[in-house]
């Protein structure tokens, strides 16, 4: 496999993580719906990717680029590091847990923006800027004491939706580039 395809692996499993982690802050009759969906996209990719496209480099006895580099660890890094003294901070210092989910998907998006630089993938941009955003409504939610569902849906549900529906747009692309063009 190539590094866009485990990276959009990556992706797609981290956006059901999203999902997996805030639907039970939902009714069950929404948020049962919303695991099974997650999980049915993740298996999906999967079956996708093991079949693999006609543009895999491994069809043509290309060797395949799994490596992600130096500067793809320094951006995780620097999310890990972002992430910890964010949850320090949050949950020690300003006793704020419902905060947790908004500071996550915020730093999560935000490191979307180190990958499109590393990666020179500016459409990473999109992605990193909706995902930030979410985080900011969710943290901002949280804040003013909004309904733990409402921040679950804002900085959870919808963070993973958008992280599981970008990898099967990349999926769509790779599979079929003429009809993007069209």
């Amino acid at each position: 496999m190539t590094r866009d395809q485990v990276a959009g692996l990556i992706g797609g499993v981290f956006g059901a993580v999203f999902i997996e982690a805030n639907a039970g802050s939902l009714p069950p009759g929404i948020g049962i719906p919303l695991r099974v969906l997650a999980i049915a996209a993740v298996l999906g990719l999967l079956v996708v990717r093991r079949r693999g496209t006609a543009d895999d480099p491994a069809a043509h006895g290309t060797p395949n680029n799994v490596g992600f580099g130096r500067r793809y660890w320094w951006v995780v890094a620097a999310e890990g590091a972002a992430l910890l003294a964010g949850l320090v901070v949050i949950n020690s210092v300003l006793h704020a847990p419902r905060a947790t989910v908004g500071w996550i998907a915020f730093v999560v998006g935000v490191h979307f923006f180190g990958l499109a630089a590393v990666w020179h993938r500016p459409s990473l941009r999109l992605l990193g800027g909706a995902m930030a955003v979410c985080g900011l409504v969710g943290l901002a939610l949280a804040g003013w004491g909004a309904p733990v569902a409402a921040i679950a849906a804002t900085s959870g549900i919808a963070p993973g939706v958008l992280l599981l529906a970008s990898v099967w747009w990349g999926v769509r692309s790779t599979a079929n580039p003429t009809r993007l063009r069209a």
